[in-house]
């Protein structure tokens, strides 16, 4: 795989903005995905809702989140980053970086933006029924940015 466009997928709290888990793709086509360690200043509210997730999980198996950003600017530094859900994958990554009083130096595009010639609509149809035909969950970022990649070889080869 070469010249494959660049997946970012962020799993959230039920807030919409506690980053809880990302995934991206490499230009090869791999796929990069943790859990994030939440910041303490994320969890100074009560009713901070963590998911499918427990805070012991996300402290032992997560990473910092500011080993996330490095690992995002050894990838994708002044990168386009296509994505499913737009507005909550930016309010969950500006969360990241506001941790550390830094401003993104990641643009994120809707993904349905690299196939002009689908009809409006189309792109998510078919991403609904990848989703479906592979038995996997749009709320897993890991399976998000696999069913992105599935589908952006099929509108490839149907273009050929």
């Amino acid at each position: 795989m070469t010249d494959m466009p660049a997946f970012i997928a962020i799993e959230t709290g039920n807030d919409g903005e506690l980053p809880l888990s990302i995934a991206w793709t490499l230009p090869d086509g791999r796929v990069k995905h943790t859990l994030i360690q939440p910041d303490n200043d994320w969890l100074e509210d009560e009713l901070v809702a963590l998911g499918e997730y427990s805070l012991e999980e996300l402290n032992s198996l997560g990473v910092s989140p500011l080993d996330v950003i490095r690992e995002l600017e050894t990838d994708h530094f002044n990168g386009t980053l296509y994505t499913a859900g737009v507005g909550y994958d930016e309010a969950a990554l500006s969360r990241l970086f506001h941790t550390y009083g830094m401003d993104p130096f990641v643009e994120l595009a809707p993904a349905e933006s690299l196939y002009p010639n689908l009809a409006p609509g189309e792109w998510y149809r078919a991403r609904g029924e990848l989703f479906s035909e592979l038995g996997l969950e749009p709320m897993r970022p890991e399976e998000e940015i696999q069913v992105m990649l599935a589908l952006h070889l099929r509108v490839q080869q149907d273009d050929v």
